[in-house]
């Protein structure tokens, strides 16, 4: 790493001279540790706060840094105070007392992103949306790199922003959630993409307006900006002086699907890769696959090295996952659908109706917006968590429904229903937590249980 680049741009966006500074990093998670780490190279002053009395990464903090000031069990105004600068963690509030308290006196807030951004000239490819973030940005990974460009991914997925310099990548594709937008100022993209919008945090988020605008804060700069045209919230952030590329399962884009015996993924007139070569599963896949076309032409990959790479592309765990055909039926793993457009988007892409596993913590969400979708597509819906009985209520009516207490009981109840050619989806549309220590355990219980019938 170039520190005398990194200072420099540090002062240009953000007036921080190490000379005076004092960082606090807020939050002693997986990115509060990478600031950490990645700070102790550079000749700027920082401290620790964390509102838990052991925070998950405070052992090896004091192991390694032992010379850092630690304040660990609230957040303790005296530390805000004499900070100059706040990098907080992207699960910690911003209306956090403590925090609102040192940004109404005039301390400048930034994130382990803008630390990435001031730190590297490469290429960044940058992704955010309610739905599909993780699958096109390691599909984009897996495309950069079949296409002879050396790719480092991460950020909200899997490897912190930091962490990935240490790869000297040509060039960076990153995840980000909107908590990590809300307080990143300083990325310029080379490409980003909102891939699509719809309810999710809105235990965080004012309403969905405010979910929006921090989700277009990833367009900050004048690298290529990448559109669902399908979306016409994200279409609203399009600006016209910028290089736009568009792209769409429904209709005319510039990256779009041809309908017919056998669609293709077009850009333009050019037929690039028809679906069925493809290994992912459901229509909202094919639009995560024409977006990273759109990010990788926009950035000048090999088209023919991407569709090679398409073609390979298995998908992520518990996301749209086979997961056994138990005597005629298929039993499908999407965990990963924390929010009610994830689910809406899984149960759109079946021609048949199937049946639904879902519950579980809803975050705030209206689940009214799941009735429609429910009532055209599932023959059934097993509800289970701690918000079973509010979806049910929405839902009500729309469609026979059943209740378990856990995992195991509602795939034996999906069992009990299903005929051979059905499919059984898990697609919760709710986050894991209430009963599970992940999504990933919950798709793993949920897999678990499946394999017991056979």
């Amino acid at each position: 790493m170039d520190t005398a680049y990194l200072l420099d741009n540090l002062k240009r966006h953000f007036h921080l001279d190490p000379a005076s500074a004092r960082l606090l990093i807020v939050g002693l998670g997986a990115t509060g540790y990478s600031i950490a780490q990645f700070l102790l190279t550079t000749p700027i002053k920082f401290a620790v706060i964390d509102s838990r009395r052991t925070p998950p990464q405070i052992d090896s903090l004091r192991e390694q840094m032992p010379d850092v000031p630690v304040f660990c069990g609230g957040f303790d105004q005296s530390a805000f105070e004499v900070a100059t600068h706040l990098l907080i963690s992207p699960g910690i509030s911003l209306n956090e007392k403590a925090i609102r308290k040192a940004v109404a006196t005039g301390v400048v807030v930034l994130s382990d992103i803008d630390l990435f951004a001031c730190a590297t000239d490469k290429p960044v490819i940058a992704i955010t949306g309610s739905n599909g973030k993780s699958t096109v940005t390691t599909l984009m990974g897996d495309m950069a790199n079949a296409a002879g460009v050396k790719t480092a991914i991460g950020g909200n997925l899997g490897t912190p922003a930091l962490d990935l310099l240490q790869q000297d990548a040509e060039l960076y594709v990153l995840e980000l959630s909107s908590f990590q937008l809300e307080r990143t100022s300083a990325l310029n993209a080379r490409a980003a993409t909102v891939l699509n919008l719809s309810p999710d945090h809105l235990d965080r988020h004012a309403d969905m307006a405010d979910y929006a605008q921090q989700k277009q804060r990833i367009f900050r700069g004048d690298g290529a900006m990448i559109l669902n045209a399908d979306d016409t919230m994200v279409m609203a952030m399009r600006e016209s002086e910028r290089h736009c590329l568009t792209f769409s399962v429904k209709g005319d884009a510039d990256f779009h699907l041809r309908h017919g015996d056998d669609d293709h993924l077009m850009q333009g007139d050019q037929a690039l890769v028809s679906a069925s070569e493809l290994q992912l599963e459901g229509s909202h896949n094919l639009a995560n696959a024409l977006a990273a076309l759109a990010l990788g032409h926009a950035v000048g990959l090999d088209m023919n090295a991407m569709c090679r790479a398409l073609k390979r592309y298995k998908g992520l765990p518990h996301r749209m996952q086979r997961v056994a055909d138990v005597e005629g039926v298929r039993w499908v793993n999407d965990s990963k659908a924390t929010n009610i457009g994830a689910c809406i988007a899984a149960l759109e892409g079946y021609r048949r109706k199937v049946i639904l596993i879902a519950g579980g913590d809803a975050k705030g969400a209206d689940m009214v917006e799941l009735k429609p979708i429910v009532a055209t597509k599932a023959k059934a819906v097993i509800l289970l968590g701690k918000d079973a009985h509010l979806i049910a209520q929405a839902i009500a009516d729309s469609v026979p429904t059943h209740f378990a207490d856990n995992m195991k009981q509602a795939v034996r109840i999906a069992a009990n229903l299903a005929e051979a050619g059905d499919s059984v989806l898990l697609s919760p549309a709710c986050a894991s937590l209430d009963q599970y220590k992940s999504y990933a355990d919950r798709g793993n219980q949920f897999a678990e249980a499946v394999m017991e019938l056979t």
